[in-house]
């Protein structure tokens, strides 16, 4: 599951929801106080939960809280230069403007969930850079005995040269990147009732995919992650790109509130996550390889933005049909949702020139849906799903060509 800080998850949410009843509807933001590189939001009745999120281009750090009226601007020092706050989303945000680049590292509730602290560490340009890339990080207010205190949050590494993993088949053959969702410090969605993790069930299905692919010998195969380690989003699908992958499936687990909500869908981008991922790309200084490895540096500006218009338009039209491809496949095979096709705008899909589909195998919130995406019969089952609609993918490209 793709974390987003509006929609609440997992074991956290559910005893979030136990612990206030009431929703935090009725807490109001008290004061906001930046002090010794810390940020300190006090609140007048507690609150469910909030997320903070690095924006390096506009230098701000974004504090969102669900269900909570603004107050006072706050107190400014340090390494932040200015406080603001405004009404968003069933919410208030709360920037943060900064002098210079900084992350969030230690972060989480006190005082039952009226407080949050954010630490704030300067940090390098690319760190900074990373941190944004990272998207939210998410936190929550807990009793456990005398602690009150919990968060789910994800240190961002400094910026590095990820490894390229092991392509495995036949060198004639298209490659297919899968990429299990989450890892390391990032656990993914929970399991209310058995503690199962997103992370741990994405690299076990990635992994039985990868056996089904190998078996089909139609295709080569590589997993972003073959264990548990964290990687940034762009990480994800720019390990497939620099390995020109033919396509890049992601794989992760759905969670809600509810236990009864139930069945696998497929995300491909959407048009105006596209439009505007194809402005930044535009924009770029080095446009060597923007697409494919086509050095664009010597076209025009208009140029440029029509080549990658088109080659974006050209991806989500391959995604978007190898998505009712999988629907097609899965249905007989697995619990899939009435409108299996979905469109957002989700980091991991935004690679222009190679085809991608993010995959929700199911609900990990669901005791039965998890058992069975845990089971070796329910990811044979994913797998199988997967490996019929890959082969139906590249015959369709070949007969076309």
């Amino acid at each position: 599951m793709m974390w987003d800080w509006r929609r609440p998850g997992g074991a956290l949410a559910l005893l979030i929801a136990s612990l206030w009843p009431g929703g935090a509807s009725a807490a109001a933001v008290q004061s906001v106080r930046v002090a010794d590189g810390r940020i300190v939001i006090r609140f007048d009745a507690p609150v469910a939960d909030a997320a903070s999120l690095v924006a390096a281009g506009s230098r701000e750090i974004l504090v969102q809280v669900r269900g909570v009226t603004p107050g006072n601007g706050g107190t400014a020092t340090g390494l932040v230069s200015r406080i603001r706050q405004s009404r968003a989303d069933g919410g208030t945000r709360i920037v943060f403007h900064l002098i210079g680049p900084a992350v969030v590292g230690d972060a989480g509730f006190e005082a039952g969930g009226r407080e949050l602290r954010l630490q704030l560490q300067p940090a390098s340009e690319a760190t900074f850079t990373a941190a944004s890339e990272a998207g939210w990080s998410r936190y929550f207010p807990f009793s456990f005995g005398r602690r009150s205190r919990y968060s789910v949050s994800v240190p961002v590494p400094p910026a590095r040269a990820v490894p390229l993993p092991r392509v495995q088949g036949d060198d004639r053959r298209p490659l297919v990147v899968i990429d299990a969702g989450h890892g390391g410090v990032d656990p993914g969605a929970i399991s209310p009732q058995s503690g199962l993790r997103e992370k741990d069930v994405t690299l076990k299905i990635a992994r039985a995919i990868r056996d089904a692919l190998l078996a089909s010998g139609r295709v080569r195969v590589a997993l972003t992650r073959g264990d548990d380690r964290f990687l940034v989003l762009r990480e994800r699908f720019g390990i497939a790109r620099r390995l020109k992958a033919d396509l890049f499936i992601s794989i992760h687990c759905d969670s809600a509130l509810s236990d009864q909500a139930s069945g696998a869908s497929a995300y491909t981008l959407s048009e105006v996550a596209s439009d505007k991922e194809a402005a930044r790309l535009a924009a770029r200084e080095n446009k060597a390889d923007v697409i494919g490895g086509l050095n664009m540096a010597g076209a025009g500006a208009d140029v440029q933005s029509i080549l990658i218009d088109l080659t974006q338009r050209e991806t989500m039209n391959a995604s978007a049909g190898f998505a009712r491809l999988l629907g097609r496949e899965a249905r007989p095979l697995i619990p899939v949702k009435p409108v299996f096709h979905r469109m957002a705008s989700l980091m991991v899909l935004k690679a222009p020139d190679m085809p991608s589909i993010l995959f929700e195998t199911g609900y990990i919130s669901n005791p039965a849906e998890a058992a069975f995406l845990d089971s070796e019969d329910g990811r044979e089952r994913i797998a199988d799903s997967v490996t019929r609609a890959v082969e139906a993918h590249f015959a369709r490209r070949m007969a076309v060509r």
